[in-house]
């Protein structure tokens, strides 16, 4: 006849908190790792855009800048160092604006695990409570 919750030794009763505090640390740890590539992925995602961000100012500078550069120096009958003075300022405005907001999103992300540190105090006292 198997033996009732009450007839448990006190040994059996630490081995089977053993058992369960081994498994719930184990799924700690995967929460842990899923919260935490879970963050990474977002991460990634806004490096991508700072990168995309610096890259396509970069590329529309360098596409444009000659032939803005012409046309202003024409229309305006202004010199070509002042033209492409000009058309640089605006366009390393436009990158630096890319780049900072890309920046901002970067700062917004917290990489704590916070889910997890929250189920460990769970844990944690729900251990507290089983050793009462």
């Amino acid at each position: 006849m198997p033996a009732l919750r009450e007839d448990r030794s006190i040994g059996e009763l630490f081995g089977q908190l053993s058992q369960d505090m081994t498994l719930l640390f184990r799924q700690e740890v995967q929460l842990a790792r899923a919260e935490m590539s879970e963050k990474i992925s977002q991460v990634t995602g806004n490096l991508v855009s700072v990168v995309a961000g610096g890259f396509v100012a970069y590329v529309g500078a360098l596409a444009l800048v000659a032939a803005l550069i012409l046309g202003l120096h024409e229309a305006a009958d202004i010199s070509p160092w002042v033209s492409a003075l000009i058309v640089g300022a605006l366009f390393a405005g436009a990158g630096y604006l890319m780049l900072n907001r890309g920046l901002k999103e970067l700062k917004r992300v917290d990489l704590a695990p916070r889910r997890t540190v929250e189920t460990l105090k769970d844990d944690v006292q729900w251990a507290k409570e089983q050793r009462s």
